[in-house]
């Protein structure tokens, strides 16, 4: 390992060294960052290619370099021809401008040690490519070691060296000279460009109709570099020292025989003697021999082999071989079409751009990325063009890596992404918006393409909006939840409200019913559920899409609605608007399966909350009533609430998981309860067991109560005329004793004179008729516990008694001190005390006795009356009942079991799929 990195450094620091060798001190690196050898080029390949950039722009260019290192074993005056010869090329080719020739950034810079000039940037040149790799970078890079040309490369560019020569013959009266692989550059795009004019022959009579050409004559003598290749030199140039424009022809086609043998021309010729070479080769050319072009394509064998003839006038010139049908590729014409768009309109532009998408399929990915994308997005600058040129670029984005849409097309989309006029732009992005989230980095997205996804929302063309939100669907699953909870959400919330539009609104909830499952269940609930009630118009495509939301969100796996919800919100709304008389049969029908779904959910969830609730109970009275001597210890040292839980639940944790094997074994059903309600019943067990464990301070042995009816009678006629002074007891600091079962307790006496003021009597199904009186109780009342009201919480304000003892009046004087004797008389010593626990009515063994529901959190007066004996019929007796005006007979009896919903018996409406389809596609 470290000998490769000492390699890779000594390779680094020589190629440094040869650069700031080669170019140091030369005026061109004054204003030109030059950078790595990539090429080699110019007659002899003695022009050494090295990338660059412009500092003051950073524009990319070439730098060609020639060391004069490299003439040092010549004479001087071979040095002077040497360098004059390339000094003449160079400034004849800055002096010529055309797209077919290379075009110079910078003049030619000479220093002591070095020739240096600036172009357009290269990749390399035609002998290059073909293979000869001299005066290039050790070891070849392999860009160009791996270099292939295409067909359609090799067309156009034979093509593009045609118009070039066509150019210098018809346009310069010129001669090049000199044309060769060597001086045919490709640059950075993969043109073909001409260069190496340092031969090039200018008419004598460029006026005239029929240019003349003065030719040196050939000195063998010379170096190298003072003449041109031999190789690709007309028969003409040397035998008969005369040259034309047929001359270039010559050298066009041994060109073309090289392109398609390797890099090998017609003929080797021996330069020591070049004269019998050429002599030779004359022979061969007059009698060809077809095996000679085997290599050559069939359509074009013909044009090269009347390129190479003997006789100059035979040859086709260049504009003619511009015309050949060799050319008419439909890629090659696809690319000369390129090179000539500024000559044409935007007309027709548009409808060369449309009929593009046909093409670029057909070809090479090089020939797409690096000739075709550049040409494309140079047309951004005209916004009437964007929405032609960008479904091309766009389709080329498709066939490119992520690192090259990064690097080549992404930098130019990104103006592209803040332009909202022409509304096709935001069109285009909108259909490929899945292409630009994947390839583009996460930055990028942010900043750039979510924002115009939000432009477009905002948009003010319903067109636009309808297109985007049945577009972001699709793609969701790429925004990050961040924006699409914080800026996606509200703004298809917004445009949902706002509209005036039918179809944006009902696009707006169908996109929200389809995007509802990357959310959260929480953000569902919080967010898109309450912004249903919102909604103002009641069409039934609207109505329908709410119910698709409620629906989605209802039945997804990952979503759900809590019962709580379902209760007090949803099937409320769902049955509001279920109703509209907008909705036909099957869009009813629809509603009804989804509430009838959430009433069944419901119940079921909340039975068997009950359920468990009932078994706790039970558990927890068979535990007090198998322990009494245990109660009073836990009255006075009551456990924390946390302890408490734990007793109650044993080892079950908050979610319903059960730690224990026990529990597990007594409550199979148990579901999760929430810690507020685990701990609300443990204060409510605490409660129970400490009004159950209050012992009198002598207990007695208990006899069998023998109260009479009339005993009761007189007890309550002195109570009622002694009501004011109760107001002072505490109900709960009082021994009661227990009602004998079967035995009927009159609450007042028939005889009474309040019997005819109390209107209708009303019996609650076990003791007497008992009469309340309408008017002047002037007591309020709320639900005493949850079992005794459907799982309501209720508290019962402590009666007046005072103001039913002032109707008293007629028959008692409320002026006299009370008389307690008959109270006096049922609680002396003598008489029998009983506890609280054995006053009640014991419950059989899986009852639902509401004992422990009776004891709720209260006010301390609420919490004593609450405390009084348990009676018939579920309900608390003595006088807080009696006085209440709020009961009724419906209280006091036994509510029949509602029948539970046949879940089985639901018919599903068929057309539910269908509504659902239309809306969520």
């Amino acid at each position: 390992m470290e000998s490769m990195l000492n390699k890779l450094k000594s390779t680094v620091t020589k190629v440094t060294a040869d650069v700031t060798s080669a170019v140091m001190g030369n005026p061109v690196t004054r204003e030109f960052e030059v950078g790595r050898h990539i090429a080699s080029g110019g007659p002899g390949l003695c022009w050494r290619i090295y990338n660059g950039t412009k500092k003051s722009t950073k524009q990319e260019v070439a730098v060609f370099v020639f060391d004069k290192k490299m003439i040092d074993k010549y004479q001087k005056f071979d040095k002077d021809q040497m360098t004059d010869s390339l000094k003449r090329g160079v400034q004849q080719l800055t002096r010529l401008r055309h797209p077919r020739l290379l075009t110079v950034q910078h003049p030619l810079e000479e220093s002591r040690d070095c020739l240096a000039f600036c172009t357009e940037p290269v990749f390399a040149s035609l002998s290059n490519v073909l293979g000869q790799w001299d005066n290039l970078p050790s070891p070849v890079p392999n860009d160009i070691k791996e270099y292939k040309l295409f067909d359609v490369e090799t067309k156009y560019g034979l093509l593009q060296i045609s118009e070039g020569l066509s150019f210098l013959h018809s346009g310069v009266k010129m001669v090049h000279g000199n044309l060769c692989p060597e001086n045919i550059i490709l640059n950075k795009s993969g043109a073909w460009k001409i260069m190496g004019f340092d031969f090039s022959i200018s008419s004598t009579n460029p006026s005239d109709t029929e240019p003349k050409y003065t030719c040196k004559e050939w000195e063998p003598n010379l170096p190298s570099l003072c003449l041109p290749n031999p190789e690709y030199l007309a028969p003409e140039y040397i035998l008969s020292v005369s040259c034309d424009s047929a001359s270039d022809m010559y050298s066009l086609g041994v060109v073309m025989h090289a392109v398609f043998n390797e890099g090998k021309p017609v003929f080797q010729v021996k330069k020591h003697d070049i004269f019998k070479s050429f002599s030779k080769q004359l022979d061969q050319l007059t009698s060809m021999s077809p095996a000679l072009l085997n290599k050559i394509p069939e359509e074009v064998r013909e044009h090269v082999k009347m390129l190479l003839s003997v006789t100059p006038t035979v040859r086709p010139d260049a504009d003619q071989m511009t015309k050949i049908p060799f050319f008419d590729d439909v890629g090659a014409v696809t690319l000369q079409y390129f090179d000539s768009l500024f000559q044409r309109d935007n007309l027709q532009k548009s409808q060369f751009y449309k009929g593009l998408p046909k093409v670029l399929p057909q070809l090479p990915k090089r020939v797409v990325v690096h000739r075709i994308l550049p040409a494309l997005t140079s047309e951004f600058v005209n916004p009437d063009m964007v929405p032609f040129v960008l479904p091309n670029v766009l389709l080329i984005a498709e066939e490119c890596t992520k690192e090259e849409y990064i690097r080549l097309i992404l930098p130019d989309l990104t103006p592209v992404f803040k332009q909202q006029e022409p509304v096709q732009i935001l069109l285009i992005f909108l259909q490929k918006m899945d292409l630009l989230l994947t390839k583009t980095p996460a930055e990028d997205i942010k900043n750039s393409v979510l924002p115009m996804v939000y432009r477009a929302l905002e948009a003010p063309s319903i067109q636009i909006q309808e297109l985007c939100l049945n577009i972001i669907p699709t793609f969701a699953n790429l925004i990050d939840y961040p924006s699409m909870k914080n800026s996606l959400i509200p703004r298809v919330k917004s445009a949902c409200l706002q509209t005036s539009s039918l179809a944006v609104r009902v696009n707006s909830l169908v996109c929200l019913g389809k995007i509802l499952e990357y959310l959260d269940k929480w953000f569902v609930i919080d967010e898109i559920l309450p912004f249903l009630h919102q909604i103002p118009s009641r069409e039934p495509a609207v109505l329908m899409g709410i119910l698709g939301i409620y629906k989605c969100t209802f039945s997804h796996k990952k979503l759900g609605i809590p019962k709580e919800h379902l209760a007090t919100k949803s099937l409320p709304h769902l049955v509001s608007l279920c109703i509209d008389n907008n909705l036909n049969l099957n869009q009813f029908n629809s509603f009804m399966v989804v509430i009838r779904d959430m009433l069944s959910r419901m119940e079921t969830e909340h039975k068997t909350k009950l359920e468990q609730l009932h078994i706790m109970q039970e558990q927890q009275r068979s535990i007090n009533i198998a322990n009494p001597g245990n109660q009073l210890e836990e009255t006075k040292s009551p456990p924390s609430s946390g302890n408490q839980i734990d007793k109650i639940f044993g080892s079950t944790g908050v979610n319903g998981k059960e730690n224990g094997s026990a529990t597990t074994a007594s409550q199979p059903n148990r579901m999760s309860l929430t810690l507020e309600e685990k701990q609300r019943l443990a204060k409510e067990q605490e409660q129970a067991a400490k009004l159950r464990n209050q012992q009198p301070l002598a207990p007695q042995a208990v006899k069998p109560a023998t109260t009479t009816n009339s005993q009761t009678k007189d007890l309550t006629s002195i109570l009622l005329n002694n009501m004011t002074s109760l107001n002072s007891l505490s109900l709960a600091n009082t021994a009661r004793p227990a009602p004998v079962q079967g035995t009927t307790i009159s609450a007042f006496p028939s005889s009474s004179p309040m019997a005819g003021s109390m209107g209708a009597s009303v019996s609650n199904g076990f003791n007497p008729t008992m009469g309340f009186q309408t008017g002047g109780m002037g007591m309020g009342m709320r639900p005493a516990g949850p079992s005794l009201y459907g799982g309501m919480a209720a508290t019962t304000s402590t009666p007046n008694f005072g103001a039913l003892a002032q109707n008293q009046g007629h028959t008692e004087q409320t002026n006299k001190a009370p008389n307690m004797s008959a109270l006096d008389n049922l609680f002396t010593s003598n008489k029998p005390k009983v506890t609280l626990n054995q006053m009640g009515p014991m419950a059989t063994p899986g009852t639902n006795t509401p004992w422990l529901s009776q004891f709720g959190s209260g006010q301390s007066t609420q919490t004593q009356l609450q405390g009084a004996p348990v009676g018939m019929g579920g309900v608390p007796s003595g006088f807080g009942m009696q006085a209440n005006p709020f009961f009724s007979p419906q209280n006091f009896s036994q509510p029949a079991t509602a029948p539970s919903m046949n879940q089985s018996g639901i018919k599903h409406s068929a057309s539910v799929n269908n509504d659902l389809k239309d809306l969520f596609g």
